[in-house]
């Protein structure tokens, strides 16, 4: 399997299949045979076309146009050091009234923010202390309070804490414990060259007008490239796939490499298994579930994408590989994942018949749509009302359809698959269904999620509560104290019980002008106040973490 066989799908930018090659053959109309054209080209391997994950006519070939090119590439990341300190940047990391971003992608710029849904700042910092215990005690609420998760999931989790929680409700943390320097090794490897050379012509054009990815080799794509080279040596089987560098690059948004290398791993196996193999079996069997649950949402909308004979891997093939991070604005991409990385692939099953159900779901709407071509381009520029944060979260909170559907209807429609075209060629593993549903598949003993302090220290230096400080104390305890030394340990002044604390959140050093103390021994008088000051430190230490601060 080589990268010139195509890796993506459909409006992702390259065929990777026959079967589907033949099914978007089946378009009668000019409009939709040019639709279906790029499931025929082999994505990678050739420039990408407007509506592709390219989202930027840049082109890696040097050229007339490669000065201009690489000055457009040098904005973001790296603003200061290339001499854009002036450019602004939307609270979510995007070039604001960026020409280029309002031209390939619409989406993506502060012009498309109408109707943004802002929380009142008293409102998000109640939400960060609800989130902040979840997570303090995380597998408490999963096991006795999942449906408030669910609750507060769909209300949106509050942005300082979206990174930390996404690795806590897709279980990439976990598995993150269970595998310490998993990735480190997978990072240092070289990698297959027939990937790595497909990968680095697809860096630049993920979310191209995105602080973290508008400069060529900066950090935002030097982790891109990690994360998704790994994922090549972790899954050799599979390889990369086009539409994963979408996802990816999401995951590094809100957190380190590392951690969004665990994340991806969970969204390719746990949600979304099947979607990124070579033959796409599990995209084209979610396309006919998705057709035949729109019969139940929305009669008419049906009626219509049947009459015209449309498949459904021309408009939702990109949708569902990247979760709608290319179509919706960034608000409701974000409102979107997190009830994703909850519930499960309903989440996105759901926004795709909302979206539609809106498009096509009245007579009205349909008057306007008499062919193939009218029909793709309604789906393609959707109503800025339909995508906008609040009305699609609530429609698609309220849309009836179940996870206990959608598996009836992969019943069906795999039977149906096995009666015209065989056995699946690349059998995935069975698709779990939110985060409680990963919980409790995880098998045998797994380690309960401790944060980590946001204090980081060298490695040589000893923080509070390290083995080597309790051996040190330890010997400190044995040795013989005096017993005026005892008592002035007892009745020592604020100032030195200050520097304590300050020891205890990690501050290794104490300030010069108080002196260093043994600790006191054990004294059943006194070991109250010590416990709960301890209990406090800690509790003021595990509230921050790093990936709460890492946006």
């Amino acid at each position: 399997m080589g990268p010139a066989r195509g890796r993506g799908v459909g409006g992702v930018g390259g065929g990777r299949e026959a079967e589907a090659a033949e099914v978007a053959a089946e378009a009668e109309a000019a409009g939709a045979a040019r639709m279906a054209k790029s499931l025929e080209e082999n994505g990678p391997r050739a420039p990408a076309a407007q509506g592709s994950l390219s989202g930027t006519r840049e082109s890696l070939a040097p050229g007339p146009d490669a000065a201009a090119a690489d000055e457009l590439s040098s904005l973001g990341s790296d603003s200061e050091t290339n001499g854009f300190a002036e450019r602004r940047i939307d609270k979510f990391g995007f070039i604001v009234g960026s020409q280029g971003a309002e031209g390939a992608d619409p989406n993506r710029s502060s012009g498309n923010s109408g109707g943004l849904e802002e929380v009142p700042l008293e409102v998000l910092r109640q939400r960060e202390s609800k989130w902040l215990d979840m997570l303090n005690n995380w597998d408490k609420w999963m096991a006795k309070k999942h449906k408030k998760i669910r609750l507060r999931c769909q209300k949106g989790i509050p942005p300082s804490l979206r990174g930390r929680a996404w690795q806590y409700l897709s279980g990439g943390k976990v598995k993150l414990q269970q595998n310490p320097g998993k990735f480190d090794e997978l990072d240092m490897s070289p990698g297959d060259p027939k990937w790595l050379d497909v990968i680095e012509r697809d860096l630049h054009r993920q979310f191209p007008f995105h602080e973290m990815f508008v400069s060529r080799g900066g950090h935002g794509q030097q982790d891109l490239f990690r994360v998704l080279k790994a994922y090549t040596l972790y899954r050799p089987e599979e390889g990369y796939c086009q539409a994963q560098a979408p996802i990816a690059a999401v995951l590094l948004m809100h957190m380190p490499a590392e951690q969004a290398f665990w994340c991806l791993v969970q969204i390719c196996e746990k949600y979304l298994p099947g979607y990124y193999s070579e033959k796409l079996e599990a995209i084209q069997l979610d396309g006919e579930i998705l057709f035949s649950l729109l019969q139940k949402v929305s009669p008419v909308a049906h009626k219509h994408l049947s009459q015209q004979k449309i498949d459904p891997l021309l408009y939702m093939t990109e949708w569902f590989m990247c979760a709608f991070s290319r179509t919706l604005p960034w608000s409701s991409v974000l409102r979107v994942w997190d009830m994703f990385f909850c519930e499960g692939v309903k989440i996105i099953f759901r926004v795709g018949l909302v979206l539609l159900k809106q498009a096509l779901g009245s007579p009205e709407k349909v008057r306007g749509c008499q062919g193939q071509y009218e029909t793709i381009e309604r789906l393609r520029s959707l109503s800025p009302k339909v995508m906008q944060e609040a009305f699609l979260v609530q429609e698609v909170v309220e849309l009836p359809v179940t996870e206990r559907q959608i598996e009836r209807e992969h019943l069906i429609q795999l039977r149906r698959w096995q009666e015209t075209r065989g056995e699946l060629q690349c059998p995935s593993p069975p698709r779990l269904h939110g985060a409680k549903a990963i919980l409790e598949a995880e098998p045998g003993p797994r380690p309960s999620l401790q944060p980590s302090p946001s204090i980081r220290l060298p490695l040589d230096t000893p923080l509070s509560g390290s083995k080597g400080k309790s051996k040190a104390s330890k010997q400190v305890q044995r040795e013989p104290r005096e017993p005026a030394r005892e008592s002035g340990q007892r009745n020592q002044p604020p100032a030195l019980s200050q520097a304590k604390a300050a020891a205890a959140t990690g501050d290794a050093s104490p300030p010069q002008d108080m002196p260093v103390q043994d600790p006191a021994p054990q004294d059943p008088q006194g070991s109250a106040p010590r416990d709960s000051a301890h209990h406090r430190s800690r509790e003021s230490l595990t509230s921050q973490e790093s990936e709460d601060t890492y946006l």
